[in-house]
């Protein structure tokens, strides 16, 4: 199960995005499920995620501009190597081939990295257990 979510994570940044946005989202907004209640750490990571994945990754990973594999479509996925999570987030803060570290966007923060790489994870492939 480790494996196949390193190979997922990987995936996410072997292909190059690039393009101008914001240098960093804005931290996410405490929602929690009931009123008054504060966010657990799963959310706002997730929203952190959301938010970066929006402002850096979107751009190539929605629509599967120059060849990257698209964010929800397992099959663009598939055949790809799997690499330590390290290393995987590793190469999204520092860049990958094509992929340019950040995603372009040399402001993001690498937690605000990390948080869109699980992100991307989620959407893919939501049955994998949560951390």
């Amino acid at each position: 199960m480790m494996r196949r979510r390193l190979l997922v994570i990987s995936l996410f940044f072997l292909v190059g995005c690039s393009g101008e946005g914001p240098e960093a989202p804005a931290a996410p907004a405490a929602s929690g499920d009931q009123a008054g209640s504060a966010p657990s750490w799963r959310e706002q990571r997730m929203a952190l995620g959301r938010e970066t994945y929006e402002a850096a990754c979107a751009s190539c990973h929605a629509g599967g501009e120059q060849g990257a594999p698209v964010t929800g479509n397992r099959d663009d996925w598939s055949g790809r190597s799997d690499m330590w999570q390290a290393v995987l987030f590793n190469h999204a803060k520092a860049g990958y081939l094509d992929m340019p570290g950040k995603g372009g966007q040399a402001g993001l923060s690498d937690e605000a990295v990390e948080a869109a790489t699980e992100y991307m994870l989620d959407k893919t492939f939501p049955e994998l257990p949560k951390d």
